[in-house]
């Protein structure tokens, strides 16, 4: 007789996967800041496709504060709700299928898009860019329109000057310092990575350009 032996597969890792949930937190709102939820005309909707499927953004929400007001674009799937003993200092998203797949991978970023309009209408978003490197420095200037551009001074033979975008505020503690403000925290971010492309940073002497804190290992020269 032949005896059956049962196999047990084994894993990589026996953790239990975790979810963030983070689409499911309330988002509280601070005093001074308001919201509204307003349909889009059908010829100015955006759309985009996923898993195969044609999604129309339809309505979008917009925050209101101190510093701005910042518009985000909704699909027909996003749903904001106000608790029900009508607390206004606090809102929730929800989806209709929290189950599928496409609703419950955008569920927690637009919850994300939301938040960050609250605090940068109310409080702003800042971005702090570090040059590292012998004579590396920013120098703001006006150009002949009057508007403001940041000329970057890292080693080029020539001076790479970039217009900063409309709602956007840089200053210059230091010459190796620029520090990018707005209320619109995509923006700013973009604003900081365009000017890190110029010069990013090298891992052999450690210079180039930072943004937020960055850091990166060194690595040895190879000797012949």
């Amino acid at each position: 007789m032949y005896s059956i032996w049962r196999t047990s597969t084994r894993y990589f890792s026996t953790s239990r996967l975790c979810l963030s949930n983070i689409g499911k937190k309330p988002i509280k709102i601070t005093d001074g800041v308001s919201y509204s939820i307003e349909s889009i005309p059908i010829e100015f909707c955006k759309t985009f496709t996923k898993r195969n499927k044609r999604f129309v953004l339809d309505r979008q929400i917009v925050v209101k504060g101190p510093l701005g007001a910042i518009r985000t674009e909704l699909p027909k799937f996003i749903h904001i709700h106000t608790p029900p003993e009508g607390d206004n200092h606090q809102i929730s998203v929800k989806v209709e299928r929290p189950l599928n797949k496409t609703q419950r991978s955008l569920w927690g970023t637009i919850r994300s898009a939301i938040q960050n309009a609250i605090i940068g209408t109310s409080e702003g978003h800042l971005s702090i860019v570090k040059f590292v490197g012998t004579g590396y420095r920013a120098i703001i200037e006006k150009n002949e329109k009057g508007e403001d551009v940041v000329a970057l001074k890292i080693g080029f033979p020539y001076t790479p000057k970039l217009v900063v975008p409309p709602g956007l505020k840089v200053s210059s503690p230091n010459p190796a310092r620029l520090v990018i403000e707005g209320c619109d925290k995509q923006q700013v971010k973009l604003f900081a990575s365009l000017i890190r492309e110029y010069k990013k940073p090298e891992p052999y002497k450690g210079k180039g350009i930072f943004v937020d804190g960055e850091t990166i290992v060194l690595k040895e020269r190879k000797i012949k």
